[in-house]
């Protein structure tokens, strides 16, 4: 699973939640950004396979830290408690539901990856590995992707007011992600090393998460000077 993650950061958002975007958008993959850094120090280990599965050349055999279900509820738990001192240290608004919301935001991740992973998703430790194994389906799993990227953004256009350009560098967002799930899943590439593949997603992660906070950006003086 990889765009259809930001479904769920697009459809948490809303007006009487008051959570920042890019904050939902570093939450659902909060694990991943754990993961990438376990996998930078040597702690979890990473297999670069071409045609590993269907849809994904990652093969992630050691990850306990970040992706077993324990891990993800002790992650998701430190995500909602920390959300408010973030908000005390930003000066951001604050609302008593954001912090579960936040918590569960960071949880959605692992449900997404249960679906779409072979059984490499641990109960406890590594032990008890689950997975549905969509990715082992390239085109259901590049549908599901789509459709639940869709699905979340057009939540988002729905359930908060913004002017008409915001909605639309949503939607060339939107599309942005698309093309690249496209390449991600379709377009044949040279596997990477373990740590390059894991500096990727420190990279390319956190340039969505700026491009979430600058779309928020847009058409926000109009409003507040609007009458």
């Amino acid at each position: 699973m990889f765009v259809g993650h930001y479904s769920v950061a697009f459809a948490a958002k809303s007006d009487k939640n008051k959570i920042p975007l890019w904050v939902l958008f570093i939450a659902v993959q909060f694990l991943d950004y754990m993961w990438a850094t376990l996998v930078l120090l040597g702690i979890e280990k990473l297999r670069v396979i071409k045609g590993f599965t269907a849809g994904s050349m990652l093969d992630s055999y050691f990850h306990p830290y970040s992706h077993s279900l324990i891990a993800a509820v002790i992650w998701s738990s430190v995500a909602g408690i920390g959300y408010k001192p973030l908000c005390d240290w930003l000066g951001y608004a604050y609302r008593k539901s954001a912090a579960l919301i936040v918590g569960l935001t960071v949880f959605s991740h692992w449900i997404l990856d249960l679906i779409a992973h072979p059984r490499d998703l641990a109960i406890y430790g590594n032990k008890w590995k689950v997975g549905f194994g969509l990715l082992n389906y390239r085109d259901p799993e590049f549908a599901l992707e789509i459709g639940l990227l869709a699905a979340g953004i057009m939540l988002y256009l729905t359930r908060n007011v913004m002017p008409e350009i915001r909605k639309g560098a949503v939607i060339a967002f939107g599309v942005v992600l698309v093309v690249i799930q496209i390449g991600n899943t379709y377009v044949p590439r040279t596997p990477l090393t373990d740590k390059a593949t894991a500096m990727g997603v420190w990279v390319f992660y956190t340039l969505f998460v700026v491009v979430a906070f600058l779309i928020e950006k847009i058409g926000s003086r109009r409003q507040t000077n609007a009458p």
